[in-house]
């Protein structure tokens, strides 16, 4: 999946996925094969739940954590969706192999 890559320099993270862009804070992490990857398997995400429903879940999971943690690093990394992307994010084969639905594992 090639999604169109675009520069938001005050964007309040180094990435982020928003079906269909990939959005990145500075030029040089397009050369960053694990940031593209991990962003890439957020897109898939997005799409195995039709868009909407996952930034539902996103952010239900998000306070879920926030209220469990009680702190922002935790909760965000506890995240189902992060879990995936953060666990392959360095096999640039994980989506290429199908793994479908693989956050489900993270439940």
């Amino acid at each position: 999946m090639r999604a169109p890559i675009i520069i938001v320099k005050k964007l309040p993270a180094a990435g982020m996925a928003i079906f269909p862009f990939i959005l990145l804070k500075s030029e040089r992490l397009k050369s960053d094969p694990e940031m593209i990857n991990h962003e890439t398997i957020h897109l898939r995400q997005q799409l195995e739940l039709l868009i909407l429903p996952f930034y539902l879940l996103y952010l239900f999971n998000y306070l879920i954590n926030l209220f469990k943690y009680r702190n922002h690093h935790q909760a965000y990394r506890n995240i189902i969706f992060e879990k995936e992307a953060y666990h392959h994010d360095t096999n640039l084969n994980y989506l290429k192999n199908g793994n479908w639905y693989g956050w489900i594992r993270s439940i």
